[in-house]
């Protein structure tokens, strides 16, 4: 459904909703919120939120003091742990500066500006998120421990399973919310697991990952647990990755996705940063079957990329980012090196089981191969550079 200002403005009326969450999110994706009563919700639409940018990471260098969020009304959504008796409503919002022109180094309006040149180009993408995280206890303070929540394993299910109710609530929180899961399961490391959403259109898969992990946190706290998305929680155990699946044809409706894939593999080691920002990112890499090599293969094991091919649709599977990424800055990056990929009618190079490039082995080297880069120079924000490099 979409909705538009006028249909939120009624539907505050209507539901009695008392407080309105005016959600965005930092150069890392972290989301950040501010909260107005119903009475602002019209000039939050006209004239923007301010909000103090020096504050926000990603934004301390901006030129304004002042930053204003207009809320994007087809965001709508109910955040449903809250009483149904003053309902709190969640919209995602654009960032704009005093002179209402959008904000360059907002990571929305960055993927905003990718997707205008692939419609452009004739292209049309999509992405499938799939996010992994640790269900850890808290302690009697309820102060996050590293002790998992169950010792099961890769599909296990319960009473070893201990973390399925949690899974449960998680998608039924999301359902209630506007979006669909397409599956869960616990994942291989002790409480582990897994949830995956269908392919959706680039703004609104960003949207959903944002949500996702706010739902995961909300739900593990009611359980008392934490939920970590990080890339390398407990050091002996697999890392959390969050692969994406990517869809791409052309205005005929011609798969064009392998030529977008090479694309992406010849831009990958310039990206690496953006898509692996933290230090224990490298250490996810090349451990138990996270990808460190610049490969692709149809066996779905340690590769960086996992294409395959059933009933004439190709499927390809980015293997390498995880959580700690932004997914508006990564998918926009990801948008850009595929475009050059079928502008250029790029060919993947013959099926890499084992060799490949290594990717950055440290966030040093992929901060250094970054700082190179004419493509990166190109697409991303100073600002935003600036940031991720930051030693």
């Amino acid at each position: 459904m979409t909705y538009t200002e006028e249909d939120v403005l009624n539907y505050i009326e209507e539901e009695d909703a008392k407080f309105i969450r005016l959600a965005f999110r930092d150069a890392y994706g972290v989301q950040k919120n501010i909260s107005v009563m119903p009475g602002e919700v019209k000039k939050a639409f006209e004239d923007g939120i301010p909000i103090n940018a020096r504050e926000i990471a990603g934004f301390k260098d901006s030129p304004h003091a002042a930053l204003f969020l207009k809320p994007d009304p087809d965001t709508l959504s109910v955040l449903p742990w809250r009483s149904e008796s003053g309902k709190v409503l969640r919209m995602f919002c654009d960032i704009y500066t005093p002179e209402g022109n959008e904000y360059i180094s907002d990571t929305r309006y960055i993927l905003k500006r990718a997707l205008i040149q692939a419609k452009l180009a004739g292209v049309e993408f999509r992405f499938g998120n799939e996010m992994e995280f640790y269900l850890f206890k808290n302690d009697d303070e309820g102060n996050a421990t590293k002790i998992p929540y169950d010792e099961a394993g890769y599909l296990d299910i319960a009473p070893l399973d201990k973390c399925e109710n949690v899974r449960r609530e998680i998608t039924l929180t999301i359902e209630r919310m506007g979006l669909t899961a397409e599956r869960s399961h616990h994942e291989r490391g002790p409480g582990q697991n897994e949830i995956d959403f269908h392919y959706a259109r680039p703004l609104k898969a960003a949207d959903q990952a944002t949500t996702f992990k706010m739902v995961v946190s909300t739900v593990a706290s009611r359980y008392g647990l934490t939920a970590d998305f990080s890339p390398k929680p407990l050091p002996d155990k697999p890392g959390n990755g969050y692969h994406l699946n990517i869809f791409a044809v052309d205005r005929d409706g011609n798969d064009v996705i392998k030529y977008a894939a090479a694309g992406i593999m010849e831009r990958i080691r310039d990206i690496t940063i953006f898509l692996n920002p933290t230090e224990s990112s490298y250490a996810r890499f090349g451990n138990n079957t996270a990808p460190d090599r610049v490969n692709w293969s149809g066996r779905g094991e340690s590769e960086l990329m996992y294409v395959e091919t059933y009933k004439d649709k190709t499927r390809v599977e980015l293997r390498s980012p995880d959580a700690s990424g932004n997914p508006y800055l990564v998918y926009a990056l990801l948008i850009y090196a595929g475009l050059e990929g079928i502008k250029n009618k790029k060919e993947l190079h013959s099926e890499m089981k084992e060799g490949g490039d290594l990717l950055p082995a440290t966030r040093a080297a992929a901060i250094d191969v970054a700082l190179k880069s004419d493509f990166v120079r190109e697409y991303v924000p100073e600002e935003i550079i600036a940031e991720y490099t930051k030693q």
